[in-house]
């Protein structure tokens, strides 16, 4: 019992982390959309 009580605290613990790191204003998911955004002005700016 107390072996399935570690696994789901660690399980919640994993998800929480994962979900600070990949949402929020300053997550990947957010620095990647702004690297793309930045990116893509670059490229529309080059004359071929």
């Amino acid at each position: 019992m107390r072996s399935i009580l570690v696994t789901a605290m660690l399980i919640m613990v994993v998800i929480i982390i994962y979900k600070d790191v990949v949402g929020g204003s300053t997550g990947t998911r957010q620095q990647v959309h702004n690297s793309g955004a930045r990116i893509n002005g670059s490229i529309e700016q080059i004359n071929p």
